[in-house]
């Protein structure tokens, strides 16, 4: 999906306006024969255009037919660790900053873990973790910010409390087998929590809650990280946007 700069829209008007003036220029020429008087209504039709142009476009400022307010929104996804929820939450994000009418943040487990490194991973550590997330996503979207935000979050009254905490809140399923988890697993933390290592880890030691009735549920076993980012998008689109 390709958005048009600024840049682009800028030289878009200043060839449409020298196009213009040079056909207004043409055609008095043909009918009048003389090159001085064209010369000049071409000039003053310019100038007098972009006054107008100007007049119009801040009349139609102060008028509110038409305009709509993008209210701040935030994608959950969950899923099993090793889903894909990260990669394609950042997929998500790189297309949405593209909209630049849309203020946006990422949030991820591991970036919020690492600022608070003594919480827990049972399940009332997992529970106040999250709230304190729910409670930074209301302040960004108290100051117009949308947010893309990632956690395996298993429980699922914990979501059902994120969902009162914030505003538009879009739960996205993004849904793997154990097994297919396990085959993505690089850094081995599944081989590591069955054997004893890793305690309350999600979907070995620990339950995780299936969502009953996501708003999107992305098959990773089936969809691809493009696909899935854009079901996301056009989600996006036509909730919050169109």
């Amino acid at each position: 999906m390709y958005i048009e700069t600024k840049k682009r829209s800028l030289l878009k008007a200043i060839s449409w306006r020298i196009f213009a003036t040079t056909t207004t220029t043409i055609i008095v020429y043909i009918f009048f024969k003389r090159l001085d008087l064209a010369i000049a209504a071409g000039a003053v039709e310019s100038v007098a255009k972009i006054i107008i142009y100007f007049i119009h476009e801040r009349l139609w400022n102060k008028i509110k037919i038409g305009k709509k307010k993008i209210e701040p929104f935030v994608l959950w996804f969950t899923g099993l660790p090793k889903s894909g929820k990260t990669t394609i939450a950042d997929a998500v994000f790189e297309k949405l900053k593209k909209y630049d009418y849309i203020p946006i943040e990422r949030i991820d487990s591991k970036d919020i873990r690492d600022l608070i490194p003594e919480i827990g991973f049972d399940r009332e550590s997992r529970n106040i973790h999250l709230k304190r997330v729910g409670i930074l996503i209301k302040r960004l979207q108290k100051n117009h910010t949308s947010v893309v935000a990632s956690f395996v979050s298993p429980y699922k009254e914990t979501r059902d409390c994120l969902r009162d905490m914030t505003e538009n809140f879009v739960e996205i399923y993004v849904k793997a087998s154990i097994e297919t988890c396990m085959k993505r697993d690089k850094k081995g933390v599944y081989k590591e929590a069955m054997e004893g290592k890793r305690k309350n880890f999600t979907g070995v030691s620990d339950d995780y809650d299936e969502p009953e009735n996501p708003d999107l549920v992305l098959d990773t076993e089936r969809l691809s990280v493009e696909e899935s980012s854009q079901k996301v998008v056009d989600l996006v689109r036509k909730r919050f946007i169109s």
